[in-house]
């Protein structure tokens, strides 16, 4: 499960400067260059060389924003907090992670919202928040009450169910079983009524509403993972939720002085968060790393959250 905060890409730009011809392409970096020159912009300008760069026109410039990505790992019943902040996107900080892991292993269930920068390259199974979607039109019900008070409704009991799921502590085999007893046939006869708004033109395209469909159309598979794979999550609240920390820290501190001191925050947020989750003092935890740090550099495995004390142990 995944998540980013810092400044978003302009995917629009480059759809904006899809020609059919160098000649086409050319003229429209000229345009938005004078555009630039005109407005005293220095941000347009960087869309058009942006722009410019993915229609091999150019390089794309030297990225100057700061962008954090947040990664909560389980695994082997233990849960992992990771934060990078840097140049990269939260996609291409995953790309670096999964390529440290072993390839023989399968390929690990990615949750994420559907935003481009999130995307990996890595042979993963990609998982996009159901919660997300549902936004999409409880953010629109008081414009179109009728159609939007239809999905969401749909969708909580959806969500229902899996909070049934949890409750009873289902394993991932009985929570698969679960849902698509009980929540299959709502999200199937969901995206049949979905379709048909659109295929009978009751719904402008164009419109918010339209969007709404559009984007849960769109990614409908994605959306609906738990239906088919056992342990895919329904959403990405878990994350979410991580984030708010280091969004404090970033809200407090102002600004980092470099890029290695961002990293080095990082480094102690996963290290304090991962405790929390484990249960165990941060502050005992990050005294013992330093007073054995000989032996934490020989078997760091010895050396998480949830095992550390083991070493300590006498005799």
């Amino acid at each position: 499960m995944m998540a980013s905060r810092g400044k978003r890409s302009q995917a629009w730009i480059k759809i904006a400067f899809a020609f059919s011809s160098d000649s086409e392409r050319r003229v429209a970096k000229a345009k938005f260059t004078k555009l630039a020159e005109f407005c005293g912009s220095r941000r347009v300008s960087s869309f058009a060389a942006q722009a410019a760069a993915a229609q091999g026109l150019g390089e794309a410039p030297e990225r100057t924003g700061m962008y954090t990505t947040g990664l909560v790992v389980d695994v082997a019943g233990q849960r992992i907090c990771l934060y990078l902040s840097g140049r990269q996107h939260a996609g291409e900080n995953l790309d670096a992670l999964l390529k440290q892991r072993a390839p023989e292993l399968a390929p690990p269930i990615v949750m994420s919202d559907a935003l481009a920068a999130n995307r990996t390259e890595a042979a993963a199974i990609q998982v996009h928040c159901l919660a997300h979607g549902q936004r999409y039109f409880s953010d629109i019900e008081a414009v179109f009450p009728v159609q939007c008070t239809r999905v969401l409704q749909d969708l909580k009991q959806v969500f229902d169910y899996d909070e049934q799921t949890r409750l009873q502590a289902m394993t991932p085999q009985a929570r698969l079983a679960y849902h698509q007893q009980y929540s299959e046939p709502i999200l199937v006869e969901l995206k049949s009524w979905l379709e048909q708004q659109l295929q009978n033109r009751e719904v402008e395209p164009n419109s918010s509403l339209g969007k709404a469909l559009a984007y849960v159309l769109g990614h409908w598979t994605q959306l609906t993972q738990f239906l088919r794979i056992a342990g895919a999550p329904i959403d990405n609240n878990v994350v979410e939720r991580a984030l708010k920390l280091v969004i404090r820290q970033r809200n407090n501190s102002l600004f980092y002085a470099s890029e290695h001191s961002a990293y080095i925050a990082s480094a102690l947020t996963s290290a304090i968060a991962t405790c929390i989750e484990a249960g165990v003092n941060a502050l005992d935890y990050l005294v013992a790393l330093q007073r054995d740090r000989a032996a934490v550099f020989q078997n760091p495995r010895a050396w998480l959250p949830w095992n550390y004390q083991q070493p300590l142990a006498p005799g």
